[in-house]
């Protein structure tokens, strides 16, 4: 819950930088301008998805391993290793977006008139991935708080330097708005990478060969796994601008983003620490068993009450973050809200599979979730549009629980406990009574029963959570101190 709170402060900054910078592009450049973004954002992260080999997750495992066997050498020399493979993989990400720039303009587009936007945008990709190393080595130590102050400062000085881009230029400030904001990002995570006192080990090609096996097979496998979650959402937006046009994906990329990117702040918080706690206690399943549920307990008993409420008041939320031209999107959003119940106990389970390092278990369930995902959401937008894409969400998050459930029961032996069935029914049930008073009551009614069931779902939430970590001694001793 501490770690939680500590990056989850960070991701509501992260996110009220996001927010301003929605809004200030859905106001000056409109649908089309989100679309435009989304199609470049995803088409870059293919690419670096293709050529950083997952160390982004990998490494954290292994300097996190390293460090706790108080080995300074050897945790010098992980870190060694991590610093030359990020420099490999990022120019070789760099390189592909540069000289495959009129390709990627054409998959993307359908045209060639974003090659030189493609050819700014390489640098990012090197940028990217040098920051991204640096984050790795400061989650893998849990410096948590020089972590938090680098995510935020980072944010705050893309975002300002961005503005005058798109405030001036228009739709040709997005490219200048992408690479200084990637800029700002290396910058700072590098002043407080160099903050870290590391030992310089030099590293022969063999011994970085033999140093970085193991974080690049496993790396790798993850790499593929992300591969296929942005391969999905690239073959999906693209399928939305043949069949409904940029601004169809514009709508699109407005609820994924309130979906995945504002809601998906705690999960973000959560894997910060989630991950490297669990990979401690991988090998014992009882342990496993006992954190995955507290952890999806914890999750949903914040998360719920944040649902009900944006589900009751999201045409207001859409547009304060954008405008009132983006509310087409809010009948896809209803019922993604509702699919996030099933999100969490699923993403929570999943990470069990990269804790005990079974990658290739992992590739295979993400591959197969990803391709029912992809007819799922290809389905439902052509029969039902944006609406089809919100109901394809929950139904393919209702049976990759089920999935990884199934998986983690046979081999780990893991189940649920009863405090995980009492919160997720009851939290589901308010979410789909909002749902239903929405669709069938009229706007007083609906905001009468939503306001109520907000109350419910947030003093639920408060009762149980004070019962796991007494909550009512927390604040009077708190204020008592004070």
């Amino acid at each position: 819950m501490k770690a939680t709170s500590i990056f989850g402060g960070v991701q509501v900054f992260n996110i009220l930088i996001s927010i301003l910078r929605s809004k200030i592009m859905a106001v000056l450049l409109g649908p089309a301008g989100v679309g435009i973004l989304g199609l470049l954002n995803t088409t870059i992260l293919l690419i670096s998805s293709l050529t950083n080999f997952g160390l982004g997750i990998s490494g954290v495992k292994d300097i996190a391993t390293a460090k706790d066997s108080n080995d300074e050498f050897r945790l010098a020399k992980t870190i060694s290793a991590l610093n030359r493979l990020i420099w490999l993989t990022g120019v070789a990400g760099s390189l592909i977006t540069l000289f495959g720039a009129k390709w990627l303009s054409q998959m993307a587009f359908g045209n060639t008139e974003y090659t030189i936007a493609f050819i700014w945008l390489s640098i990012t990709v090197l940028l990217k991935q040098l920051a991204s190393g640096h984050f790795v080595i400061l989650q893998g130590l849990r410096k948590l708080k020089d972590l938090a102050k680098a995510n935020m400062i980072g944010s705050a000085i893309g975002l300002a330097l961005s503005i005058p881009f798109y405030y001036y230029l228009g739709l040709e400030g997005i490219v200048p708005g992408l690479v200084i904001t990637a800029l700002a990002t290396f910058i700072v995570a590098l002043y407080f990478g160099k903050s870290i006192k590391k030992e310089r080990v030099p590293l022969p090609f063999k011994e970085l060969k033999a140093e970085g096996k193991g974080m690049m097979t496993m790396g790798f496998i993850l790499s593929l796994s992300g591969i296929m979650v942005l391969g999905e959402s690239y073959i999906l937006r693209v399928f939305i601008n043949y069949s409904g046009g940029v601004e169809e994906v514009g709508l699109y990329n407005a609820g994924i983003a309130l979906i995945t990117t504002y809601v998906g702040l705690l999960f973000t918080a959560m894997e910060t620490d989630y991950y490297p706690r669990l990979a401690s206690v991988a090998l014992n399943n009882s342990k496993a068993n006992e954190l995955i549920n507290q952890q999806t307990e914890i999750a949903l008993l914040i998360l719920a009450p944040v649902l009900v409420g944006l589900m009751v008041f999201i045409d207001w939320v859409i547009i304060i973050l954008y405008s009132s031209e983006f509310l087409a999107a809010n009948v896809m959003i209803y019922w993604a809200f509702l699919g996030l119940f099933f999100k969490v106990p699923a993403w929570v389970i999943g990470f069990i599979f990269i804790a005990k390092g079974k990658s290739k278990l992992f590739f295979w369930n993400e591959l197969i979730s990803n391709l029912y995902l992809l007819l799922f959401n290809i389905l439902g937008y052509h029969y039902w549009g944006l609406e089809g894409l919100g109901i394809s969400f929950l139904v393919s998050y209702m049976v990759y629980l089920g999935q990884v459930y199934f998986i983690a029961s046979r081999k780990y032996r893991f189940s649920f406990q009863k405090g995980f069935s009492r919160i997720f029914g009851l939290q589901f049930i308010f979410g789909v009574l909002c749902l239903v008073g929405i669709t069938m009551l009229n706007t007083l009614w609906m905001y009468i029963l939503g306001v109520l069931l907000i109350l419910l779902s947030g003093y639920f939430s408060l009762v149980e959570l004070d019962k796991r970590l007494g909550l009512r001694q927390l604040i009077s001793g708190f204020f008592g101190k004070k």
